[in-house]
């Protein structure tokens, strides 16, 4: 095995095992300070990086993964749903509906349902395919105008429509917050959206804030580059 690749293979797999420490660290805390045992998942972002660090993590035992953009997820994965059985893609990144078609054949989960329109297009393709995916539903808690996402007062009702008329499985709620201001209110604002929607997924910590978002409940948390570096181009 050639020393960059051996290099890779033993740094993400040192990261990936203190992330895995840090994580449970934190869901004890939340369990013990809350009386609720929520397991959390690990999705490495995966987006843009190189062969060898996917590899290294695949063999280091990840199995969740989290991609921007179908096309590249595309290019990276299709190969390798033979090879890994086990293997479960996320789409975290914006979906424009003509990649739906494709988006629902790959992924295994949609976190990014942030528009009536979306919700019925995807809606319409996963019976075509015969495929019904886990969705979640984004919502832009910091209502910032360059991100996707609907907006926090109107989440109620599209959560609504989403299960009552586009007949999607919404499992799960994620957000982004900015990065300019204090996430915890973001994640508590996530929670308690969630809680009065009988909803059970939060998808909400990244590589700077994922023990935070634990401790407000978070049971998915979407991790890049303390997993795998910094990304490549």
């Amino acid at each position: 095995m050639p020393d960059k690749a051996l290099k890779a293979l033993s740094a993400v797999a040192n990261n990936l095992g203190a992330i895995r420490t840090k994580i449970f660290e934190a869901e004890q805390a939340y369990q013990m300070e809350s009386g609720t045992d929520r397991p959390v998942t690990l999705v490495a972002v995966s987006k843009r990086q190189p062969d060898d660090r996917i590899e290294a993590a695949l063999s280091a035992g990840q199995r969740v993964f989290g991609e921007n953009r179908v096309q590249e997820a595309s290019g990276r994965w299709a190969h390798r749903r033979d090879l890994y059985a086990d293997l479960k893609l996320h789409l975290i990144g914006p979906l424009q509906t003509n990649k739906v078609s494709d988006a629902v054949t790959l992924f295994d989960i949609i976190e990014v349902v942030d528009r009536p329109k979306l919700a019925k297009a995807l809606s319409v393709e996963m019976i075509c395919q015969n495929r019904q995916l886990e969705c979640y539903i984004q919502v832009n808690t910091g209502e910032e105008e360059q991100k996707s996402g609907i907006a926090p007062d109107d989440a109620d009702d599209f959560i609504v429509y989403c299960r009552d008329e586009a007949k999607l499985k919404i499992t799960g709620l994620m957000c982004i917050p900015p990065v300019d201001e204090e996430v915890s209110m973001h994640f508590a604002l996530l929670k308690t959206i969630a809680e009065r929607n009988n909803i059970f997924t939060l998808s909400m910590g990244m590589s700077d804030d994922f023990e935070e978002a634990v401790s407000f409940g978070a049971n998915s948390v979407r991790i890049g580059s303390a997993i795998f570096g910094k990304r490549e181009g």
